[in-house]
């Protein structure tokens, strides 16, 4: 078991004890000894580490704890409001003592006298409930909630890990499904995060991540469709993924190709016209249990009219999570500048999509996406990896200032 892992596992056998014994028992002093034990092994090489539950996983700093996939203590924590805890250098045990008395009264909804802590220096542990930096509604143990703006997040982190996971495909061969579920349950936490669902964007600034901000943006598009025509959580998440993952078969394109400012040859679509079939197999390979996913790699660029790509030999229907990712991989597409185009305006990629509903889209879902983009006109807002989430100053979202080759739709 890694460090971190014994570090949590200590931490929950502490507050187990601390439920069964009063202050002062040997046993719960002794459990709190071994918990701070670990902290300070924990600590020796890592002394800011960061801790998030989501949903089923565990992550530290960026990475899953696959050891602690479906631990029990994370669902409790996070049903507490405890989604992210954040250690600075040098927690005293006094300090951690304070900390494992706060998170034992969330958890059981008991009232804390804080007076004579307060007049102590600030705690060097913080917790609560995050935005996606974990920025959002922090505290320090023993202390009042910390001041936040009303939107402080941004998606640096999790654009990080989406271009590891890239690089593990395409390195490896492998990809990390855990990390990829995190990704999306850390979108979900944006979109929710607010008193009002939000559609956080990210912004484009390099022509390099054009694969990275594409993928985040398709998943928050998708997830935000899904639930907009009543699919239920399991299902929102399940097309988040797909949307995630849709263009993964990208990893096996030559780069050249990929950036290229400008349109591509005969001989470079063929290559670029590969990705769907790619990335199915990579997904399917991976884990079995994708096969949602894998179905809509493969499909995205299908038309309903059977055009697009890949080629089917016999029509038939594409799966409704493909139909739904086109619509959003479209859309984002349109709203990227290119060097042969600039971006579209919101208004122009839905009148487009509205005119080929029927042919290029499902007609139901290009006309939910259309009426929900329009409806949430006012709850779109651009990200940038680094800046703050901020509220667009038009009714519209603003042109996205940079882009790559190869299509509208690529």
């Amino acid at each position: 078991m890694s460090e971190p892992s014994r570090f949590l596992s200590a931490f929950a056998h502490a507050l187990s004890t601390m439920a069964l014994y009063g202050d002062g028992h040997p046993a719960r002093e002794k459990a709190i000894d071994n918990a701070f034990e670990h902290l300070e092994a924990l600590q020796r090489h890592d002394p800011s580490a960061r801790f998030s539950f989501l949903g089923a996983e565990v992550i530290y700093g960026e990475r899953a704890l696959r050891e602690l996939r479906e631990w029990e203590w994370g669902g409790r924590l996070a049903a507490a409001g405890i989604q992210r805890i954040e250690l600075q250098p040098g927690v005293t045990r006094d300090e951690y003592e304070t900390f494992l008395g706060d998170v034992m009264a969330r958890l059981t909804l008991a009232e804390v006298d804080t007076t004579e802590q307060r007049q102590t220096r600030p705690s060097r542990i913080r917790f609560g409930a995050v935005g996606v930096r974990g920025t959002t509604g922090l505290k320090a143990a023993g202390g009042d909630a910390l001041p936040t703006a009303t939107i402080t997040y941004t998606l640096g982190e999790e654009a990080d890990a989406v271009r590891w996971l890239h690089n593990e495909v395409e390195q490896r061969g492998e990809l990390p499904l855990v990390e990829a579920e995190a990704v999306v349950r850390s979108l979900s936490v944006a979109m929710h995060g607010e008193s009002q669902v939000v559609i956080p964007l990210l912004e484009l600034k390099e022509f390099d991540q054009y694969t990275t901000t594409h993928s985040m943006n398709v998943s928050v598009l998708a997830m935000a469709l899904a639930e907009s025509m009543g699919l239920g959580k399991r299902d929102v998440r399940a097309y988040g993924v797909a949307g995630l993952l849709h263009d993964l078969g990208k990893v096996r394109i030559p780069r050249e190709i990929l950036v290229k400012p400008g349109r591509l040859t005969t001989e470079e679509r063929a290559i670029m016209n590969r990705h769907p079939a790619d990335g199915a197999r990579i997904i399917f390979a991976s884990d079995k249990q994708l096969d949602l996913a894998a179905v809509v790699a493969y499909e995205h660029h299908i038309m309903l009219n059977g055009g697009g790509y890949p080629c089917l030999h016999y029509g038939r229907d594409c799966h409704r999570a493909s139909r739904l990712v086109h619509v959003c991989d479209v859309y984002d597409a349109l709203r990227t500048t290119r060097p042969y185009r600039d971006a579209w305006e919101s208004e122009r990629a839905l009148e487009y999509i509205e005119s080929r509903a029927g042919s290029e889209f499902d007609p139901d879902v290009a006309r939910a996406f259309c009426s929900m983009m329009r409806q949430l006109d006012r709850r779109l807002v651009v990200v940038d990896e680094k800046t703050p989430l901020r509220q667009p100053a038009e009714p519209t979202l603003a042109a996205t200032p940079a882009g790559t080759s190869g299509g509208a739709t690529e």
